[in-house]
């Protein structure tokens, strides 16, 4: 694990650099954006439709979307709680900091992560745990909170931005031929792997472009200990209680609790952007979680193993 998280954590550098020291006519962050691009909208389908088709869709399944979903609720609940505490008056505050204590980074690190922890069998955890609960909650619970905490955000229609979701129609129809028996044929099987080898090295590329420090926000560094305990400690043990009512082998019972144990999701930064939430907090939770995690990922791996 220590050794896949340090190749990782080259690729993620990289792409801070990139941030730092790209030409001054490559915009780091338009970069970044046509990245992210590419990834969910071709990159990403190809490699959700040849994982699920081709994918052990048993009992497990369920159990992983249960073990997500709850995770997301239980994670938004004990944040509600500890900023009501903390007296986090100011409502765009309060909405990044909900975001980032209630979603984690599944895909754009966990994917990579028990990819190459467990081999290519962990991608449909990580695909499930994503796609059968977080996206959806994303597109739902997590607009809804943007909007309640933000403002000028505009009319959202939930079941709308559910089906412009590509890796959904893609999940969709990977699970309608695998449950339907379809054979995928090698040349198909060929290219979307081909396609879906790209994801992983412009996951982490763009994620290292995506981490930032604000400097102005050292001021609000308490303010990001609840999420930071939330979403690398205690969804993890959530995770390892619950996984417990499953029919999880081992392995797949490690790989779940792990993704559990991701830190913040980077995309939040486009849901607090669009809702004018305070988006430079919120890259600051995701930077400090993050790299908090590349230290706590090997303990939870060690500890579970």
């Amino acid at each position: 694990m220590v050794e896949v998280l340090l190749q990782m954590t080259a690729s993620i550098v990289c792409g801070i650099a990139w941030r730092y020291f790209s030409q001054q006519h490559l915009s780091p962050k338009n970069t970044r954006e046509v990245l992210t691009e590419l990834v969910y909208y071709l990159f990403l389908p190809a490699l959700v439709l040849d994982v699920l088709w081709l994918a052990d869709l048993g009992g497990a399944a369920g159990g992983i979307a249960v073990v997500a979903a709850s995770g997301v609720f239980i994670a938004l609940a004990l944040a509600w709680g500890a900023y009501r505490l903390l007296a986090a008056s100011c409502r765009s505050t309060q909405g990044a900091l909900l975001l980032a204590a209630g979603f984690p980074n599944v895909t754009y690190l966990g994917l990579p992560v028990l990819q190459s922890t467990f081999g290519d069998w962990a991608k449909a955890v990580a695909i499930q745990y994503d796609l059968f609960a977080c996206t959806p909650l994303v597109l739902t619970l997590g607009i809804h909170i943007a909007r309640i905490h933000g403002r000028d955000g505009g009319s959202a229609n939930h079941l709308l931005e559910l089906l412009k979701t590509p890796p959904l129609w893609a999940a969709a129809m990977g699970v309608s031929l695998n449950l339907g028996g379809v054979p995928e044929p090698a040349g198909l099987h060929g290219f979307l792997n081909m396609m879906a080898s790209s994801v992983v090295p412009l996951m982490l590329l763009s994620l290292g472009m995506g981490l930032e420090w604000p400097r102005n926000q050292w001021r609000h560094l308490p303010l990001l200990f609840p999420v930071l305990i939330i979403q690398l400690c205690l969804m993890p043990l959530w995770a390892m209680f619950i996984s417990h009512f499953f029919a999880f082998d081992s392995f797949q019972r490690t790989a779940v609790i792990l993704e559990a144990a991701m830190p913040s999701m980077v995309l939040g930064i486009v849901l607090c952007d669009r809702f004018h939430l305070n988006t430079s907090l919120y890259a600051a939770a995701v930077t400090f979680s993050t790299a908090l995690s590349l230290v706590t990922l090997p303990l939870w791996y060690q500890f579970l193993t």
